[in-house]
Formats: structure tokens, sequence, C-alpha cells
């Protein structure tokens, strides 16, 4: 369900956003665009699997200094086999991450953080008349079904994706299998990477408020709902709540 309201807000969300990437930076360190994958398993069959406890990210010359704006320069030979581990590893322990702390995000912020956070929350959704909560009442009863999945499908490049999901708490909504990220391939490449994963003897239902989602909708001849408003949101839930969808 798309964020609607908030796609517009205060340089405070940016800077809350920004302390989360962060976090999850600090322990993966796989930013740039060269980088960036469409899934969080794209690069999984090139991890062997090796115990992550105490393997020191910040150490294994897979990246230049800090100080360098491209966070994704390995000293090895980009692309080759020890290169393509060292990135494996990173999407791994972003896995790791994001699954411990999908439904517990003040876990990674700290408890300052997490209180300041939480008091722009409640000051978004009352700017917003609540449409973080609205929109997770739907995701929460597509969830809930056991025949059901939520899928996300996204712009923005997949590491910040997964950070902004775990502030907005929509981490139990979608298992981040899941996430996709349309940076580099566009939506109607991903909507066919999802058709070939889940099939086509089943019913897609996209939810969206931009054209992108609704041609690729359109591609594959699937049902495109529409959200630009809360009337939209209140009637998504209401459809899924008398089981129409």
């Amino acid at each position: 369900v798309p964020f609607g309201p908030l796609g517009a807000l205060s340089k405070s969300e940016e800077i809350s956003h920004c302390k989360v990437f962060k976090s999850i930076r600090r322990h993966g360190r796989i930013f740039s665009y060269e980088c960036d994958q469409v899934h969080i398993d794209d690069v999984s069959s090139d991890d062997n699997g090796q115990d992550l406890s105490t393997y020191s990210f910040a150490t294994d010359g897979f990246h230049a200094a800090a100080s360098s704006a491209n966070l994704c320069l390995p000293t090895g030979v980009r692309g080759g086999v020890d290169w393509m581990r060292k990135l494996a590893f990173r999407y791994r322990r972003v896995k790791e991450l994001y699954n411990t702390y999908k439904n517990n995000i003040g876990g990674l912020l700290g408890p300052a953080k997490r209180d300041a956070w939480l008091q722009l929350r409640a000051e978004i959704e009352a700017l917003t008349d609540s449409w973080l909560t609205n929109a997770l009442k739907s995701l929460s009863i597509i969830s809930t079904r056991s025949n059901c999945v939520n899928v996300l499908v996204t712009t923005t490049q997949l590491i910040p994706a997964l950070a902004k999901v775990l502030l907005y708490s929509l981490g139990g909504a979608f298992p981040i299998e899941n996430i996709y990220s349309a940076t580099k391939i566009g939506k109607e490449s991903c909507f066919e990477r999802i058709v070939s994963r889940f099939g086509t003897n089943i019913t897609y239902v996209v939810i969206g408020d931009g054209r992108d989602e609704e041609h690729a909708a359109n591609q594959h001849n699937m049902p495109f709902w529409r959200i630009s408003s809360h009337s939209d949101l209140l009637a998504l839930h209401q459809a899924l709540e008398l089981e129409y969808l």
C-alpha cells in the first residue's frame, strides 16, 4: 500500500530514516548503485555459508575508505569470485538484521532514538489522518490469511527500502523475501519475476498510486486498485474485511 501523504514529510523524518539506514550500513557497507540488487537473495548463490559471527566487514578489503563517495570499491576484481562472496556476506547480514528487528525497530535504534522516532511517528499520523494505521489494517488482514501474501515493489534502492519498511513497522507485513527493488530493472520486470516465482494459477491484485505499477499490472492482466486518497484506503480495508478481495 503506498504511503500517500507520507511521500512529503519533514526533514526530521528524513533524518530518522538516515539513522536506521546508517545502523544497517554499519553492519553491511554495500550501498552504492553498483552493489544494489533487485532482491535480497540475488547474490545468495555466491555465499559459501561461512560463519560471520566474528567476521570483520570493516577490514575485509571490500570497500574503500569511509571518506569515499562510493562505498562499494573492493580491493579485488569487481565481479570476481572473492568480490561476489563478500557482497553475498553483506546481503546475508542485512537479511539477518531485518528478520531480527522487523517487529522491534527500537532494538536497532536504541532507547533514545526509538522514543524520538515514535514521537515523530505519532506526529506524522496526526498530520496525515492516520494514513499509516489505515494502511497497516489492510496489510495485516492480507498477511494473516493462509493463502495470501503481501509483496512490495518499490523504485527505491533495496537497502534504503528495507530501512523504511522497518521504520514504519511494516516488517511484519512484508517478509524480506517479498520485497523487490525496481531501481535497475523497472516495475514491469519485477512483476515478471514475481509471476515466475508464484506462478500464473493464482490471483494477483496490484495496489498502488502510480502509472508505472498500473501499466505493469495491465501488461500482466492483473486488477489494479488505485490508492490516491483516504477514501480509497478505507474502501480497500472494507473490501478486505467483507472478503470481496
